[in-house]
């Protein structure tokens, strides 16, 4: 299986991520990106496995509440780093720029990368485990979220 335009495939993903910003989330967007079960970890050592079900889409909900409590606004790929694990299965590094807006009116840029793993499937690759940074302590060091970790 020939390898997929994952560049195209994540500004796609980041386009859902934005439209998700808006009234509602675009769920059915964001669950079709990922395979039916995946992994997350994060920095802190946390590993969680989901199922890409309702529970799922109830997370989702959630998490993009809190992005737009934070003053998300937008998401941008700068660009996507590619390497083939074995048969049908990728490492893609993406480096992202995401858009606040405080509180107090001020714009802040944070650049971010999410390390994911891909298979490979007919008509469009699938997510099925992603590696993330210390979200909090960088949403804390631009002044998004108070010591407790809710939006400031």
């Amino acid at each position: 299986m020939d390898v997929p335009d994952y560049e195209e495939f994540f500004r796609q993903y980041a386009r859902a991520y934005e439209r998700s910003l808006g009234e509602s989330v675009d769920v059915a967007a964001i669950r079709a990106f990922f395979a039916e079960g995946f992994i997350s970890v994060s920095v802190g050592g946390r590993v969680a496995a989901g199922a890409n079900d309702e529970t799922f889409e109830e997370a989702l909900i959630r998490g993009y509440g809190f992005y737009k409590a934070i003053g998300t606004r937008s998401m941008k790929v700068d660009r996507v780093e590619t390497e083939a694990l074995c048969e049908n299965h990728d490492r893609v590094r993406v480096y992202y720029s995401a858009g606040y807006r405080k509180r107090n009116g001020a714009e802040v840029s944070i650049p971010f990368d999410v390390l994911y793993l891909l298979q490979r499937r007919s008509g469009s690759p699938k997510i099925f485990g992603f590696i993330v940074g210390d979200e909090m302590a960088i949403y804390k060091q631009h002044g998004l979220v108070d010591e407790t970790g809710q939006p400031a």
